[in-house]
């Protein structure tokens, strides 16, 4: 039989009739792209700017004054917080409220006008390297000019010489800034919602799509027993990937481990929980494997890009970091980050897990209501 442009014109007029009634695919195909080329255009920086910064001073004086305002005036820093101690300084770091902790200690003027080359002491949150880099690298061309406007009559000669003064850096949490300590811990997250949401969608939908449902549903169980059957399996499996990360970030990068693994446990089985719920909601409203598949992977994009995985989180937008907050992935990062490499306890992870806490509610709320309306 001869190759006929007739028929080849029928095959193709039948796709076209068939992405025409798959509206969820035809909208994939072009929401996918649209998304990605939105958050890659506006939302990803590399050159994070604004960052949040507490300054103590012990010395307020027109000296200080000046540094303070070149730091903000470099565009990498914004002061945020002015703590009364340096105790209180410290924990805002530590819970990640600020990126930066400046200390002008007592009699820095003084000791500048004398020359006897005072230190200011700068402590980062050196936990992403990425985020705080190009900050610290302009610190160093700050030096004189940041006190031009200061240092004049008798005090020109401080200007024309070396530095007046010396500004010493503590990166905390990752002081020799390997971007392992951060991405390893990281990955957690990432292999947990992708395993989590495709494999339950995929699985809760492969039972109605073949029918198989039904016959589950004909035992003596409840619909959800069936549900919570199906799912369960898969927090055992999101533990033993946990397990491997865990290992290979202790013996093959050597990731310090400061904080409870038993904490961690813990908010590992809320992240599954949460991301379980997510799989369900999408088994609901797939009408079939590929479209489970399609909104696994629509869900995954904004988790990689707009929950500080790959790119700084203070670099982005605040529409950006708006819907960031909102995703499970984001909380369960800084609780792993923080626990791991700075020791959190209960008290600094708990301000991250109530918001998965709360997602995980609704969500599950809105796919248990999807789901049962799915089987009647």
């Amino acid at each position: 039989m001869s190759f006929s442009p007739a028929r080849l014109g029928a095959v193709v007029r039948k796709e076209f009739i068939q992405m025409r009634r798959d509206r969820l695919s035809f909208a994939m195909m072009v929401a996918v792209p649209l998304v990605q080329l939105v958050l890659f255009g506006y939302a990803i920086n590399f050159d994070p700017r604004g960052l949040p910064t507490a300054v103590v001073s012990a010395d307020d004086s027109a000296l200080t004054r000046s540094f303070v305002a070149a730091l903000q005036n470099s565009g990498y820093f914004k002061v945020t917080e002015r703590p009364a101690t340096v105790a209180e300084g410290e924990r805002l770091l530590e819970l990640g409220r600020v990126q930066f902790l400046l200390e002008i200690p007592a009699g820095f003027s003084r000791a500048l006008v004398r020359g006897e080359r005072p230190a200011l002491l700068l402590a980062a949150d050196a936990a992403d390297p990425t985020a705080s880099g190009n900050a610290l690298a302009a610190i160093g061309e700050l030096g004189a000019a940041a006190l031009q406007h200061e240092l004049k009559g008798t005090l020109a000669a401080r200007a024309a010489g070396p530095t007046p003064f010396e500004v010493r850096l503590h990166r905390r949490y990752n002081p020799e800034g390997i971007t392992s300590y951060n991405i390893v811990p990281g990955l957690m997250g990432v292999i947990l919602t992708m395993t989590m949401v495709m494999m339950t969608a995929l699985g809760v939908t492969r039972e109605l799509e073949r029918g198989t449902m039904e016959n589950l549903l004909a035992m003596p169980v409840q619909p959800l027993e069936v549900l919570i059957g199906k799912i369960a399996p898969y927090i055992v499996v999101g533990y033993v990937q946990v397990v491997v990360i865990l290992l290979g970030a202790h013996f093959l990068f050597r990731v310090p481990m400061l904080g409870s693994l038993t904490l961690l446990s813990l908010c590992v089985l809320a992240f599954i929980v949460a991301s379980l719920t997510i799989g369900v909601t999408f088994s609901s409203l797939a009408r079939n494997m590929t479209q489970a598949m399609q909104m696994s992977i629509f869900f995954l994009l904004p988790c990689i890009l707009l929950s500080g995985f790959m790119f700084p989180f203070r670099g982005m937008p605040g529409w950006a970091q708006a819907i960031g907050e909102l995703l499970p992935i984001t909380h369960f990062l800084r609780i792993v980050r923080g626990i791991l490499l700075k020791g959190h306890g209960w008290a600094e992870v708990w301000h991250h897990l109530w918001p998965m806490v709360v997602f995980t509610v609704v969500v599950l709320a809105l796919g248990a209501r999807r789901f049962r309306r799915t089987l009647d």
